[in-house]
C-alpha cells in the first residue's frame, strides 16, 4: 500500500508539472517591440508575438490605381505599425442563402463584417514562429474563397494561420486583392494606359507571390518552397495562377479546394464592354481617367447595366456574351490557354497538387452527393495526371457534423485542413471527433507544404491518382483509400 501511495505521488507530481508547464506556455506575454520588427524591402513592419508565434496583419505587398495593373508599394520611412488587418476590396455583402433570414450556413461560417476600403485593400498577413533565424520554412499561401466577387483573406474565423504555423513550423500567408468588377472588368481593350488592365485581381495576387519571394526570407520562410491553396473562388484564382507565366517559378506546389475552375472567357469583344460603360457613365474615351473619381456603387451599377446591353447585342448575333467583371479571362498574356479544360497548363508541369471537393457541397439540403463538384475535381486531376509532369493527389471530405444540417457543405473542411475546428464550433461542434479528424488533415496538408507529397502517419497510403483506379483519400470519422 505504500508503495502504491508512493507511486500515485510521483504520478501526481508529474501530472501537475506538466500542467504548470502548460499553463506557463499558455501565459506568455504577448508583446510588440523592438523583437517584433522585420524588414522589407520597402521599409521595417512591426507585428507582435503572442506565445511563440509572430504575427502581423495588414502588410501592404502593391498599389493600383482604379482598372490600372498593381505595382510595388513605395518605401516607407520608420517602422510601420502592422498589427490589425488592413481593409478587404469593395464588394457586396457575404453570401446569405435566404435572403435576409439567417440560415444555418450563416450561422455555421460566421463570415466577419470588415472594413473596406478600395485604395488600401491589396494587404497579407503573416504567421510564423521565427523573424531572421537562418531558417527556411517552408511557405503556405492563401487564396480566399467567394468566387471572385467577395471574400478577404481573413473573413472566416478559421482563417487565422497562427495554429498551421506552430503546428508544422511553416510559415501561413494570407492574401487580400481586388474583386469583382474592380479586379475583373477587362479594360484593355481600350489600349493607350489601359492596355495592361486584364485579370487585375489575378495580378495582384502574383504581386503578392513576387512580395513572398522578395520579402519572406526575413520572417523565416523559404521563397523556394512555396505552396498556393485556397477553396472555392480562391481554388478557382490557383488554378488560374497556375495559367499564369508571370507567376512561373514563384510557387511550386498548388491546392485546389471544391474550386476545380476549368472554363474561361475570353478578352475579344472588351473594347465593346469598356466602351459601353464609358457611354453609360458619359465619360469620353479620351479621359477615362476620370473612371477613378466614381463612387464603387455607381461603378457596379454602370458595369451592370451597360454588360446586360452588349451582351444582349452579342446574343442577337449568335455571339455569347461576357465581359461582366465576375471572373478572369485568357487575355494571352497574364492568363494564357490551355486551362485544364483539355490540357494542363505547360507552365506548371512540374507543381504537384491537391485537389478535392466535399461530398455534399450546396447540395446539403437532400444530402446526395454534389456531382458539379465532384466531377470538376476528377476531371482536373485527370488532366493534370496526363500531362505526366508532378503528380496530383484527390481527395473526397466526407464528415458530416452532428446536431446540424449542414452536411459535408461547401467550406466544411477549411477549419479541419486550418488545424481550427475550435474557431468555428458553430460549424462543426468542435466534438472530439472534429478534432481528431482536424489532425489528421492538417498533418497532410502540412506534409504536402513541406514535400509536396501528403502522406503522413495517421492516414492509410495516399496514392498519386491515375485515370484508371482514380484513387481518392476520404476524410471521415475514418479515413481511407477508395478505388
Amino acid at each position: 500500500m505504500k508503495h502504491l501511495t508512493k507511486h500515485l505521488l510521483t504520478i501526481a507530481a508529474a501530472f501537475s508539472a506538466m500542467v504548470a508547464t502548460t499553463q506557463a506556455q499558455s501565459m506568455q506575454p504577448c508583446i510588440s517591440d523592438q523583437s517584433t520588427i522585420a524588414n522589407t524591402m520597402y521599409g521595417k513592419v512591426q507585428g507582435y508575438k503572442d506565445g511563440n508565434i509572430y504575427t502581423f496583419k495588414g502588410i501592404t505587398y502593391a498599389e493600383a490605381e482604379r482598372f490600372m495593373p498593381p505595382h510595388k508599394p513605395k518605401a516607407h520611412e520608420g517602422v510601420k505599425m502592422c498589427r490589425i488587418y488592413g481593409p478587404k476590396a469593395p464588394q457586396s455583402e457575404t453570401l446569405r442563402l435566404n435572403g435576409n433570414q439567417q440560415s444555418d450556413y450563416d450561422f455555421g461560417f460566421q463570415f466577419k463584417l470588415e472594413p473596406m476600403d478600395e485604395a488600401r485593400c491589396l494587404v497579407l498577413n503573416v504567421w510564423t514562429q521565427g523573424l531572421n533565424d537562418g531558417k527556411k520554412r517552408p511557405v503556405f499561401v492563401w487564396f480566399h474563397g467567394g468566387g471572385f466577387a467577395t471574400g478577404s483573406g481573413i473573413d472566416l474565423p478559421c482563417y487565422e494561420g497562427r495554429a498551421l504555423a506552430e503546428k508544422g513550423d511553416i510559415v501561413v500567408v494570407t492574401v487580400n486583392h481586388r474583386l469583382n468588377v474592380l479586379g475583373y472588368f477587362d479594360m484593355s481593350g481600350l489600349g493607350g494606359r489601359f492596355a495592361e488592365s486584364a485579370n487585375l485581381g489575378m495580378q495582384d495576387l502574383v504581386k503578392s507571390l513576387e512580395w513572398v519571394h522578395d520579402n519572406i526570407a526575413n520572417f523565416g520562410g523559404d521563397p523556394e518552397c512555396v505552396t498556393i491553396g485556397g477553396q472555392s473562388g480562391g481554388g478557382g484564382k490557383v488554378s488560374t495562377v497556375m495559367m499564369m507565366p508571370s507567376a512561373k517559378g514563384l510557387f511550386h506546389r498548388a491546392i485546389v479546394q471544391s474550386g476545380s475552375f476549368t472554363r474561361y472567357g475570353t478578352n475579344e469583344n472588351s473594347k465593346l464592354y469598356a466602351q459601353a460603360l464609358l457611354q453609360e457613365l458619359g465619360i469620353h474615351e479620351n479621359d477615362a481617367a476620370a473612371l477613378n473619381a466614381v463612387p464603387y456603387e455607381k461603378l457596379v451599377e454602370a458595369v451592370n447595366k451597360s454588360t446586360r446591353m452588349v451582351n444582349s447585342m452579342l446574343q442577337s448575333q449568335g455571339i455569347r456574351g461576357g465581359g461582366g467583371g465576375q471572373g478572369p479571362v485568357i487575355d494571352g498574356k497574364y492568363v494564357v490557354a490551355p486551362g485544364f479544360d483539355r490540357q494542363a497548363p505547360e507552365v506548371s508541369r512540374d507543381v504537384p497538387m491537391i485537389i478535392g471537393w466535399n461530398y455534399n457541397e450546396f447540395d446539403f439540403v437532400s444530402g446526395k452527393e454534389d456531382q458539379m463538384f465532384r466531377n470538376g475535381a476528377i476531371q482536373q486531376a485527370t488532366i493534370k495526371a496526363q500531362q505526366g509532369g508532378a503528380p496530383a493527389y484527390l481527395y473526397l471530405f466526407n464528415w458530416k457534423p452532428v446536431g446540424n444540417t449542414l452536411g459535408a457543405c461547401h467550406g466544411m473542411e477549411l477549419a479541419f485542413m486550418f488545424n481550427n475546428v475550435g474557431l468555428q464550433a458553430e460549424m462543426n461542434g468542435a466534438t472530439k471527433e472534429a478534432y481528431a479528424l482536424a489532425d489528421k488533415m492538417s498533418s497532410a496538408w502540412i506534409a504536402f507544404i513541406k514535400t509536396g507529397n501528403p502522406n503522413t502517419k495517421g492516414l492509410p497510403q495516399w496514392e498519386a491518382f491515375n485515370a484508371e483506379s482514380k484513387p481518392t483519400m476520404v476524410f471521415d470519422n475514418k479515413c481511407y483509400l477508395r478505388k
